[in-house]
């Protein structure tokens, strides 16, 4: 009897995933049109121009966000250039040679350097030997935050002290309280992985979260802390029930900063992302989906690097699984419809 009622669960499921499925895709962007980490309107010429080995559109657009005090974005745009530098660095190495004082050039060679310290078997050593550049950095514009948020991340690398950090941290908040990026270091390097531990990181998520400002993306501290906690425990087999609760409520939390912006928006991207995979984690399927459906067509490498080494391909597996689940769990039929007559093969 056990048997017969599992057999008849499964096929129910299929029957539901059948009929469902489909519709549920409706709202979802075509497998080939998702693109990973796609430029916005403003950083996709620099790009392309860089790749042509020209660095003034890169210099231009780091220029203006620092002129608005746009710290954010200036620190986004960053990534995404010392992320094509990596490979094709020739635009910045005329850039520094024509403005070797320039702010935003120090700061792409900065950044640049600590990421390929990183890279290195030496890391710590290799990264003491970089120091002086993001100390240049810092010094071109002591307004900017971003260089102290790499300044963090250097010294999570170097293995600093606690009062180094807390003495960085200051730096860091006092040139721009609600940067995202800086609190993304200060996580990180109390992340268990490193010099603190799970209890210590949401802590520290859950107060930076009421403190912030309305649909700010520091709001998705606690989430990235859940993520942390997810993948570490699903590495070890371990399970999560004495912190359950908080990845919940970070997760919905998450979804409150997710609905202040509209679908498709590039900015809240990994934001969506990461809430999509916890959601996915927590056996919320139907919120899952939604995120896919608020997502669109931006796709973020974090976090799915993180657990595949295809991440566009983890992202839409992941995409499939949640409107595959959602389609096996709705029922065959409307409730309301329950009393009506039926035919004979209704």
């Amino acid at each position: 009897m056990v048997c017969t009622m599992a057999f008849l669960r499964a096929l129910l499921s299929t029957a539901r995933m059948i009929r469902h499925s489909p519709p549920l895709a409706a709202g979802l962007s075509a497998d080939d049109a998702v693109l990973l980490d796609a430029p916005d309107e403003r950083l996709s010429p620099a790009l392309v121009a860089a790749a042509l080995g020209e660095y003034e559109p890169a210099a231009e657009l780091l220029a203006a966000t620092r002129g608005s005090a746009d710290w954010e974005n200036r620190d986004r745009y960053l990534d995404r250039l010392v992320a094509f530098a990596r490979g094709r660095d020739g635009w910045l190495v005329d850039w520094v040679a024509a403005a070797p004082r320039d702010p935003d050039a120090l700061l792409v060679k900065a950044e640049l350097s600590v990421r390929r310290a990183w890279e290195s078997p030496a890391r710590a050593e290799r990264l003491r030997e970089v120091g002086p550049l993001i100390t240049a950095a810092a010094d071109a514009d002591p307004r900017d935050p971003v260089p102290w948020r790499l300044a963090l991340d250097h010294a999570r690398g170097t293995h600093a002290t606690h009062t180094a950090f807390e003495s960085l941290w200051e730096q860091a908040v006092r040139r721009s309280a609600h940067h995202y990026g800086c609190h993304v270091a200060a996580l990180r390097y109390l992340s268990a992985a490193w010099y603190g531990s799970h209890r210590e990181c949401f802590d520290f998520a859950e107060q930076a979260a009421a403190d912030a400002l309305p649909d700010s993306l520091v709001q998705a501290l606690p989430v990235r802390a859940a993520f942390d906690l997810l993948l570490d425990t699903q590495a070890a087999g371990r399970t999560t029930s004495v912190l359950e609760e908080r990845i919940d409520a970070a997760a919905d939390l998450a979804i409150k900063l997710s609905a202040a912006y509209r679908p498709g928006d590039p900015w809240p991207a990994e934001v969506r992302n990461l809430l999509a995979y916890v959601l996915l984690a927590r056996g919320r399927w139907a919120e899952a989906l939604h995120q896919f459906n608020l997502i669109g067509l931006h796709a973020t490498s974090f976090p799915w690097s993180s657990v595949s080494e295809d991440a566009l391909g983890r992202f839409l597996d992941a995409r499939d699984g949640a409107r595959l689940q959602v389609a096996s769990l709705t029922p065959l039929r409307d409730r309301a419809g329950h009393g009506r007559p039926r035919g004979h093969y209704a």
